[in-house]
């Protein structure tokens, strides 16, 4: 009997050259690339590293729907504990738990083979997060530096490695984070002339983590199909890829909803062809993500928006004026490399819907498309002020790299220091639920009684239930004047997530059963602010009932110095920000509630 193989797919990748008569060339220098230093993959491995464990010890959830839609399932398949959101109804099935599963699979062993807490299972989670990321960076920039050669390719890694934008998705538990990281490996890839590896990346991305990332291989279809003249070989490899991913994702969630379901169907279905789709939760204007990418990448930005004119114009100038042009040979024309962040832009910056998270998968795009940028603006430089010499270009232009790259640094810096020193609080105020817990002199409640602790209007600050100290320990919400729909309970395992919950919609519109009564609560965790109202009362100020027992500061946006807030600046943050209190606060008075899991224990007695 013959061995089992893989579909018939040449084994020896298509050779990394330009189709035959193709005239794509890179401007480069008349002395050799060699004169132009970059890092080793050793040495730029352990500098991603150490900027990723950063963002996963560091980083805030910037995105209550990280909390909601991905750390409470995992939470419960982990602990039978977490909340549902209306996308994970068997209803509507838009999001996948095969993508749980798989940040399931090392958070479990790390639980149980180190007998870790809830809290360290969630860092652990977040640095092997950081840890692939830091991985798929090193592949990118090793494509990059084959591609572009070795001053883009260096520049790319240290717009990496500074850039606020790659700090906060890098340890992000989304999708579009791990789209993200295919993206890099897809372009990495790419650029080294691994073509298969380029497909099945892009395919994991889309089906794995959001179906729309699939925009962003649109250039290495178009490079496959029409320049190299490859259908058959991409189409295998397309086929192949939905063998490998689409068939076990299609199996996990399955399972988990009790009946066929295809989520990544599920997620363009609603987004494309329902009346409403995810406009219901808010829109923004066009100015939304250029001010975004200006906070994350700030002057990287500008490069990466102007980079096709400005290297269309450098590349015209240098061919006329028949200097710094030996015609060395490249993989992909540039444009095609620098259209995929275009695409993006195109198909995101329009949509009325606007999230900080949609342009993760850009992210190391606009990396790159700015090192192509600057290092075109160098050789032009260079050729105006030195072009009599026989130099390396960066060797009269390392100035302007170095001049950007600390520009890039500072404010990057600033930015990092607004956003742990402004918003961190909640992760570290929740931390303190532990110790408390422990703590008889504060916590004196009765060691196995349930334990409500509630919140009302900060209830999209929550970081998660991994949090909460043990198992008697339940989150609650409280009426607040937000309007919208609330996640609620899962039902207990093993079915709960094949259980169609009530009181469920996909319009956004409240659900009262989400609430509980405030004399249910034993703690209630809040933001104390100037105002207040009849469903947001100032508990500080109701001593009779509440008690704080911890508090930290936390900056007030609306009553901060707008530039001030955004970027932090020693003593001038201090001077011209607001800051108020994060408090937790105790009842004084005994609730009258039971809680849930206590009434199906007595059932089950």
């Amino acid at each position: 009997m013959a061995a089992t193989t893989r579909p018939r797919i040449k084994a020896a990748r298509l050779k990394a050259q330009p189709p035959s008569g193709s005239t794509d060339t890179v401007t480069e220098s008349v002395e050799s690339d060699m004169s132009c230093w970059t890092p080793g993959a050793y040495t730029a491995f352990k500098a991603y590293l150490s900027a990723r464990f950063c963002s996963a010890l560091m980083n805030n959830i910037h995105d209550c729907d990280e909390t909601y839609n991905y750390w409470e399932p995992l939470h419960y398949l982990m602990f039978g504990e977490g909340f549902q959101t209306w996308e994970y109804s068997p209803v509507y099935a838009i999001r996948s738990y095969a993508y749980i599963v798989l940040h399931a699979i090392p958070a479990v062993f790390h639980r149980y083979a180190l007998n870790a807490n809830k809290i360290l299972v969630f860092y652990f989670l977040r640095c092997l997060l950081g840890f692939c990321c830091a991985i798929c960076d090193v592949y990118f920039y090793r494509g990059v530096c084959k591609q572009f050669g070795p001053n883009i390719g260096r520049l790319t890694l240290v717009f990496q490695l500074l850039s606020v934008g790659l700090f906060i998705s890098s340890s992000a538990f989304l999708p579009s984070s791990f789209t993200m990281y295919m993206t890099m490996l897809a372009y990495g890839a790419w650029f080294s002339g691994s073509y298969h590896i380029s497909i099945l990346a892009v395919a994991a991305g889309a089906l794995i983590g959001w179906p729309f990332s699939a925009v962003l291989g649109i250039p290495i279809a178009y490079d496959l199909i029409v320049r190299r003249k490859q259908l058959p070989y991409f189409t295998q490899w397309c086929l192949f890829s939905l063998a490998v991913f689409l068939v076990p994702i299609v199996m996990v969630d399955s399972y988990f909803y009790g009946k066929l379901v295809i989520a990544p169907w599920n997620i363009v279905s609603y987004n494309i062809f329902t009346n409403h789709g995810p406009d219901l939760y808010g829109v923004a204007p066009w100015t939304y993500y250029f001010l975004n990418g200006f906070l994350n990448f700030n002057v990287v930005f500008v490069l990466a928006v102007v980079s096709l004119p400005v290297v269309l114009i450098c590349d015209k100038l240098l061919r006329v004026s028949g200097k710094l042009t030996t015609g060395v040979k490249c993989t992909v024309p540039v444009w095609l490399t620098l259209s995929g962040m275009y695409l993006w832009i195109l198909v995101f910056f329009t949509q009325p819907h606007k999230e900080e998270r949609f342009l993760f998968p850009m992210y190391p795009l606009i990396s790159m498309c700015a090192a192509v940028c600057l290092a075109n603006i160098q050789k032009v430089v260079h050729l105006v002020f030195s072009g009599h010499r026989l130099l390396h270009y960066t060797r009269s232009t390392n100035w302007l790299a170095v001049v950007v790259s600390v520009v890039l640094g500072v404010l990057s810096l600033s930015r990092c220091s607004a956003l742990f020193h402004g918003y961190h609080t909640p992760l570290d105020l929740y931390v303190e639920l532990e110790q408390l817990s422990t703590d008889p002199k504060i916590h004196t409640f009765p060691a196995d009684s349930p334990v409500n602790v509630c919140v009302g209007k900060e209830w999209y600050r929550y970081p998660s239930s991994f949090f909460l100290p043990e198992d008697n320990w339940r989150f609650e919400f409280i009426k607040s004047d937000f309007r919208g729909q609330l996640p609620k309970h899962y039902e207990p395992l093993p079915d709960g997530t094949a259980l169609i919950p009530s009181h469920m919609n996909d319009l956004n519109q409240e659900e009262p059963s989400r609430y509980v009564d405030v004399s249910k609560c034993h703690y209630i965790i809040d933001l104390h602010t100037p105002w207040s109202s009849d469903l947001e009362p100032d508990f500080t100020a109701d001593s009779d009932n509440w008690i704080v027992i911890e508090r930290k500061s936390f900056l007030i946006s609306t009553l901060s110095h707008p530039i001030l807030r955004a970027f932090y600046v020693p003593w001038l943050s201090e001077t011209y920000n607001t800051y108020s209190d994060y408090v937790i606060l105790k009842s004084r008075t005994k609730p009258n509630s039971v809680h849930p899991s206590s009434r199906r224990k007595q059932k089950l007695q």
